[in-house]
């Protein structure tokens, strides 16, 4: 969503409030807008024709796409066959295959009863594959001045009407268990006059009524009145099928500006900020107690360990002032000589810091766009295009970061560090990804993402995010060296044995669940918005809980490496990195829990593909976390220990 040049700057503000209802008050495009004079074709494109939930029991059966003239379906075609329609990477990387179609739409022009120049057979295969595909609640995918063609639904909750995208290729009688095939459409369209202008009209609104007919003869402008049979496809046998359509335009008051607000539908605003209050009580909470542990004992701590060292400067002068109460060194301070030391696999813990690093800025710099409306939905695949074009180009943060950090932990193998960081992450990514779309593939599915958009992904990996890790790893390896603010011992002091809950595994279940429950709303509805093709556009939202995460994140880990240093442990980096980044197992935790209370994924594709995903996402995420808690952990320890003074 974007807004207008010539919106006022309140506007701008006011979206920052991210209410459901403001964030729905403007629309905010991507493209400009095209005005149709009438009876001049407007065109109908279609999409790939993907899985929703199923009518009967609202669980998602399949996650596999396929294209709109995939044979089996059997729809009728263009002259001359169709044509692909131009689509941006990210839309390519989504899923979406748009390609033109034998509807002809023109503008205010009523059409009842219209033919399609086709009559599809269908053979005993090809009836059994499209009604299973309607028992697992398939639904087509058009677009009308790059609108979504979709059905008019009513919020139970609520009671708002709202379009919903995409329409149902058939549906199961519950009663009969009978399939029923859509042959025919009412397509509903309204349109706008701009300024009055009857020569300048503007498409506000989509929808698709699907019906079922089984035309008996020729098919007149009466036909589609006619009560008539519905058509069921013959799995033993072969089924002759027409289409039909009727096009209604209505007059609409609503703006170009607005069209999108009847898409954008939030499903119980409420519980978006009951969470996002929850989650900030529990972050003030949370913060301050780490202020309190920062402040007060802490503050204790420094003045304590600072009055010893004077007291001990005293005894070797000859003029002891040994004071009631204190006591020898305790505490953290007694492994100020190892908590610097270089944890082990230092390697691989700064590649993933640099990874980490990249994440986090590419993550927080799309947020921001999408929620000051630079991402529209109707610029279809802006999103997944901006979050490639960045995580590309912020290839020199990630190199930058992973040369500084493994600098400071005083590694040698520093080419290694240069040719790793650019590839070690993103090449588990993309082999994965590569993996599951040999299953797309097999499956004939459209979402499967084209070899040659990968070979592009890979050039422009290698030719500009490898080049630009490089350049910021060259420049990370000649700053100067971070310096520890105590000298190192250089023999490890022993570790005592330490309590249940600071034990790594305890540690991490501990520290994970709280930034975890920052984002458990929005991650809900983001999952549902990938899965069951809903419009995702609660960016306001998805700031803050992101700002929340963050914020709990940082918060909980120095915590837990506050007590594990008063353990007497200096094991912290790695510690802290994996404590956060547990936060990623509860999230594919929650995918597995979805995965059983909302899909019912048949056969082995559909779970590999769920599954696999799933754990590509928590990957990414166990690098953002960790990072985020090692670097918060980091400055807290540096902060301390150059805060008491060190013989």
């Amino acid at each position: 969503m974007q807004l207008p040049k010539t919106a006022p700057r309140s506007v701008l503000l006011a979206s920052l409030v991210v209410t459901p209802q403001l964030a729905a008050a403007f629309y905010l495009p991507g493209v400009a807008p095209i005005s149709y004079k009438p009876q001049e074709l407007v065109p109908l494109y279609v999409n790939t024709i993907k899985p929703t939930a199923s009518p009967e029991d609202s669980l998602l059966h399949s996650v596999v796409s396929y294209d709109y003239y995939f044979a089996s379906f059997g729809f009728c075609q263009p002259e001359g066959g169709p044509k692909d329609v131009g689509e941006s990477l990210g839309s390519i990387l989504f899923g979406d295959r748009i390609k033109t179609s034998p509807f002809e739409l023109k503008m205010a022009v009523n059409e009842t009863c219209k033919a399609l120049p086709c009559t599809t057979k269908y053979n005993a295969k090809a009836s059994k594959f499209v009604n299973d595909r309607i028992k697992e609640g398939y639904s087509l995918n058009w677009l009308v001045d790059k609108l979504p063609a979709g059905q008019e639904m009513v919020d139970g909750l609520t009671g708002t009407t709202f379009y919903s995208p995409g329409f149902l290729l058939g549906q199961e009688v519950e009663e009969t268990k009978q399939v029923i095939f859509h042959n025919h459409y009412d397509i509903i369209i309204e349109y706008h006059e701009v300024g009055g202008n009857k020569d300048e009209l503007r498409v506000v609104g989509a929808r698709v009524r699907p019906d079922s007919k089984k035309y008996t003869g020729d098919i007149t402008p009466q036909s589609c009145d006619e009560a008539t049979e519905p058509v069921v496809l013959d799995e033993n046998g072969e089924t002759i099928v027409p289409f039909t359509y009727s096009v209604t335009w209505l007059k609409s008051n609503t703006a170009w500006a607005t069209r999108w607000d009847k898409y954008l539908h939030v499903y119980d605003p409420k519980i978006h900020w009951f969470s996002l209050v929850n989650s900030a009580i529990i972050v003030v909470f949370l913060v301050l107690t780490v202020l309190s542990v920062l402040i007060r004992t802490l503050k204790k701590d420094i003045a304590r360990y600072n009055r010893l060292d004077q007291i001990n400067l005293d005894d070797l002068s000859g003029t002891s002032a040994l004071e009631d109460g204190v006591q020898e060194d305790s505490g953290w301070k007694l492994v100020h000589g190892d908590v610097f030391r270089p944890p082990s696999h230092p390697l691989l813990l700064s590649i993933f810091l640099g990874n980490g690093a990249q994440l986090f800025v590419m993550t927080g710099f799309t947020i921001v766009f999408a929620l000051l409306g630079f991402l529209s939905p109707s610029n279809r695949g802006s999103l997944g295009t901006i979050m490639v074009f960045l995580y590309t180009v912020l290839g020199f943060v990630g190199g930058y970061v992973s040369a500084r950090a493994y600098k400071a932990m005083q590694g040698e193998k520093w080419k290694l560090n240069i040719v790793l960081t650019p590839f070690l992450v993103p090449g588990i990514v993309f082999a994965t990804f590569f993996l599951l779309d040999l299953f797309l593939w097999a499956k004939h599915s459209s979402g499967a993402v084209p070899f040659t958009t990968m070979i592009v992904i890979v050039v422009i990996w290698f030719v500009i995010s490898v080049p630009l890790s490089f350049a910021g790893s060259w420049l990370g390896f000649r700053a100067p060296q971070i310096e520890a603010p105590v000298r190192t011992n250089q023999i490890p002091r022993q570790i005592p044995p330490t309590t249940t809950y600071l034990r790594p595994i305890p540690s991490m279940l501990l520290v994970g669940i709280l930034p975890f429950g920052a984002i458990f709303v929005e991650l809900y509805f983001i999952m549902s918005s990938i899965w069951f093709s809903k419009i995702y556009y609660m960016f306001g939202f998805l700031f803050l809980c992101y700002c929340l995460m963050i914020i709990t994140c940082a918060a909980v880990t120095v915590l837990m490496v506050y007590f594990l240093l008063c353990a007497e442990n200096y094991h912290w980096q790695w510690r802290s990195f994996l404590a956060a980044g547990m936060t990623a197992g509860y999230i594919f935790l929650n995918a597995i829990i979805y995965w059983i209370s909302k899909l019912s994924l048949g056969g082995l594709a559909g779970s590999v593909l769920y599954v696999g995903y799933s754990a590509l996402i928590s990957f990414l995420f166990f690098i953002l976390t960790g990072s985020i808690g090692y670097f918060a952990s980091w400055l807290f320890v540096r902060k301390i220990y150059s805060s008491i003074k060190i013989d």
